[in-house]
C-alpha cells in the first residue's frame, strides 16, 4: 500500500490564524472576572449560541452569558440535550457548537453527547466548570476527573489553571475542534479560576507546536489515483461524512459529472450528492439500497472519499468487495487502511484532494483517455430498476412509516433540515426522504445514540432560524430526550417532530424476529388497550402543539397543519403498525451478498451480468 501524504500548511510550530476569530478584539486593561473573560472570548470567537443547564458551579458564567449582547444562552433540560444541541448546531451550520456543563453529574451527563460528536467528527467545544483547585482529587462533592473521563472520546482537552490563559486556551480549543478532522474539545475550568480577577488579552494568532493537518495535495500524490480510475471498468465513488464536514459537495459533483462514475453516499453523507442525480445509486450498507450495495460489492475500484469502511457498510469484511482495488482519501491518516487494505492512500483535505484529482483527470480526458464504464453503469441501472426502494401501503387505509417520512419530505420546503433518532425510523428517513444538499440530514451514525434527534433539531433551528426543521423520531427514542421540547417551547423554536409510533422498540423487535426466532420480549411500549404515553397530551404539557394522525387520508392535511405553526414546536403522533420491518436488510455479520429485499427474497448480484 502506498500512502501519499499531502503538504502541511506550514512547518510545525509556525503561528496560524485561529478559526472564527474576530481580529479586532485585543487586550483590555480593565480588571474583570475569569467568567467575564470566558464570555468575552466566546464573543471574540463569534459564537452565536451556548447550550447548557445552569447549575451552582455555572452561575458565574451563565450570568455573564445572559447579559451578553452577542451570545444567546439556550437553557436545555439535561446536559445530554445541551451536547446534542451543540452538535446539531455545528452539523447544520458548519460552525463550531458550544455547550457548558457544571461539575459532577452535570459533566458526566454530557459524556454521551461528547462520544457521539467524536465518532461523527463534529466540531464541538465543551466548557466544563469543575470544583475549585483545592478540591480537585480529594473526592470532594461533585469532583470528577473530567480530563481522564473524556480523554478517549474527545479530540483534545485543556485544564485552565490561570484566568489570564482563558482567551488563549479557548482560541486554541476552537482551532483544534474545527481544523483537520473535526471533533469535540473539552475545556475544564476550576470554579475558582472563574472568580479570579484578570485582564482580557485576546491572542492575534494561535501557536500550537506539533499540531498540523493536511490542506493541499501535490499533483504527484494525485496522479497515481487518476491512472487507477482511468484503468478501471467498474469504479464507484464511496462517499462518507468527511465530504460533508469538508464542504466538498461541489467538488464531488464536479468529479462525478466529469467521469460519469457511479456514486453511493453513506448514512453520514446523505445530501453530499443529490439523490435526484442519475449517477446516485443510494445509500449502501445494512439497510441500504440493493443498487448501492451492488455498486460496492461488484466494483473493481472503490474511490473512498472521507469514509471509514465501517462494519455497517462492509458487512463481513472478508467477503466485502473481493475484486476491488481501493483508493482512500481521508484527512485522518489513522483511517487509511484501518478497516480495509488500500492500494493508494492519500491523506488530505477532501475538497482540495477531490478538486486536484478532477484537474488531473480532466487533463487526461482532454488527451483522449476515457473512462470506459458503460457496461458497469448499465448493470447498476438494471439493479436500481429491478430492486427499487419501495413499500406497500396497508389495505385498511392506515399509515405506513415509509409513506409518512416520504410525504413529510415531499411537502417540506427546499432546504429543510431533518434530524433523526436511531432505529427503524432512521433508516426509513434516510431512504425515503430525498436529500439534494449537504447539512440537511443530521443523525447519530457512529455511536447510534437514541434520543439524538430532538435536541439536535433544536440546535439546528437556533443556527438556522429561517429554515424549516423536522425531527424524525421513534416512540422509544423520543422518550429519552423528548423533555427538550420544553426548551424549544421556551425559546420559541418552531421545530416539528414526526413521531413514528409503532408502540415498541421497533429495531430491537426486528432483530428479535430475524435472529431469535420471533421470541419478542421487553420491547412493547404500550398496554393492550392504549399506547403510553399519550404524546399529544405530552406535547401540550410542554407548551407545544400536539397532533395525531392514524389514517392515510389525514396525512397531508396533518402535516400542513404542523407546518403552518411558526411560534412553537409541534409533535405529530403518527400511529403505525406494530410489526413492521425495514427492507432491504443485511443481517449483522453477514456478507453483503446476502442482502434481502423481503422475507426470503435475496437478489443475486451475479444474475444481471456486469
Amino acid at each position: 500500500m502506498a500512502i501519499l501524504h499531502t503538504k502541511a500548511p506550514a512547518p510545525r510550530g509556525v503561528r496560524t490564524t485561529p478559526a472564527n476569530i474576530a481580529r479586532d478584539d485585543g487586550a483590555s486593561t480593565a480588571p474583570m472576572s475569569g467568567a467575564l473573560a470566558l464570555v468575552r472570548s466566546l464573543e471574540a470567537l463569534r459564537v452565536e449560541a451556548v447550550f447548557g443547564v445552569p447549575t451552582r458551579d455555572l452561575l458565574s458564567v451563565w450570568t455573564q452569558l445572559v447579559c451578553s449582547p452577542a451570545v444567546r444562552a439556550v437553557r436545555a433540560r439535561h446536559e445530554q440535550g445541551s451536547g446534542h444541541a451543540a452538535a446539531g448546531y455545528a452539523t447544520a451550520t458548519g460552525r463550531t457548537g458550544v455547550f457548558v456543563a457544571g461539575a459532577g453529574a452535570s459533566t458526566t451527563n454530557s459524556i454521551t453527547a461528547l462520544a457521539d460528536a467524536n465518532m461523527d467528527s463534529v466540531p464541538v467545544v465543551a466548557i466544563a466548570v469543575q470544583v475549585g483547585h483545592d478540591d480537585i482529587g480529594r473526592d470532594s462533592s461533585r469532583d470528577v476527573d473530567v480530563i481522564g473521563i473524556t480523554r478517549s472520546i474527545t479530540k483534545h482537552s485543556f485544564l485552565v489553571t490561570d484566568a489570564g490563559n482563558l482567551p488563549r486556551i479557548l482560541a486554541e480549543a476552537f482551532h483544534i475542534a474545527a481544523t483537520g478532522r473535526p471533533g469535540p474539545v473539552v475545556v475544564a475550568v476550576p470554579s475558582d479560576v472563574l472568580s479570579d480577577t484578570t485582564t482580557f488579552d485576546w491572542p492575534a494568532e494561535v501557536d500550537l507546536p506539533g499540531y498540523d493537518y493536511p490542506t493541499t495535495a501535490s499533483e504527484d500524490s494525485i496522479r497515481p489515483a487518476a491512472q487507477e480510475i482511468l484503468a478501471a471498468s467498474a469504479p464507484v465513488l464511496y462517499v462518507g461524512g468527511g465530504v460533508v464536514r469538508a464542504s466538498a459537495a461541489g467538488a464531488l459533483r464536479e468529479l462525478a459529472d466529469l467521469t460519469g462514475i457511479p456514486v453511493v453516499t453513506t448514512l453520514m453523507a446523505r445530501g453530499a450528492f443529490p439523490d435526484g442525480h442519475p449517477l446516485h445509486y443510494g445509500m449502501p450498507g445494512m439497510h441500504g439500497s440493493v443498487a448501492a450495495v451492488a455498486a460496492l460489492q461488484k466494483s473493481d475500484l472503490i474511490i473512498a472519499l472521507g469514509a471509514r469502511f465501517d462494519d455497517r457498510v462492509t458487512g463481513a469484511t472478508q467477503s466485502f468487495a473481493p475484486d476491488a482495488r481501493v483508493i482512500h482519501i481521508d484527512i485522518d491518516p489513522a483511517e487509511i487502511g484501518k478497516n480495509r487494505r488500500v492500494n493508494i492512500g492519500i491523506v488530505g483535505h477532501a475538497r482540495t484532494a477531490i478538486r486536484d484529482l478532477s484537474k488531473v483527470l480532466q487533463s487526461e480526458l482532454a488527451r483522449g483517455r476515457k473512462c470506459d464504464i458503460g457496461v458497469w453503469v448499465g448493470y447498476l441501472d438494471r439493479m436500481r430498476t429491478n430492486y427499487p426502494l419501495s413499500y406497500n401501503d396497508p389495505a385498511d387505509g392506515s399509515l405506513s412509516p415509509e409513506r409518512v417520512v416520504e410525504t413529510v419530505g415531499r411537502l417540506s420546503s427546499n432546504g429543510t433540515i431533518f434530524a433523526s433518532g436511531v432505529g427503524q425510523h432512521q433508516m426509513w428517513a434516510a431512504n425515503f426522504i430525498q436529500f439534494d444538499t449537504p447539512r440537511t440530514w443530521l443523525n447519530s451514525g457512529g455511536l447510534g445514540t437514541m434520543g439524538y434527534s430532538v435536541p439536535a433539531a433544536i440546535g439546528a433551528q437556533v443556527g438556522n432560524p429561517d429554515r424549516e426543521v423536522w425531527a424524525v423520531d421513534g416512540d422509544g427514542c423520543f422518550q429519552m430526550t423528548g423533555r427538550e421540547l420544553a426548551c424549544a417551547a421556551e425559546e420559541g423554536l418552531p421545530i416539528k417532530v414526526a413521531l413514528i409510533n409503532n408502540g415498541n422498540l421497533g429495531m430491537v423487535r426486528q432483530l428479535q424476529k430475524v435472529h431469535y426466532g420471533g421470541r419478542h420480549h421487553s420491547v412493547d411500549l404500550a398496554t393492550p388497550t392504549r399506547r403510553v404515553p399519550d404524546f399529544v397530551a405530552f406535547a401540550e404539557a410542554l407548551g407545544c402543539i400536539g397532533l395525531r394522525c392514524e389514517r392515510r387520508d389525514q396525512l397531508k392535511e396533518t402535516i400542513e397543519l404542523a407546518r403552518a405553526v411558526t411560534d412553537r414546536p409541534v409533535i405529530i403522533d403518527f400511529v403505525v403498525g406494530d410489526d413492521l420491518m425495514v427492507w432491504p436488510m443485511i443481517a449483522a455479520g453477514a456478507s453483503n451478498n446476502e442482502i434481502s429485499v423481503a422475507d426470503g427474497i435475496r437478489p443475486l448480484f451475479s444474475d444481471a451480468g456486469k
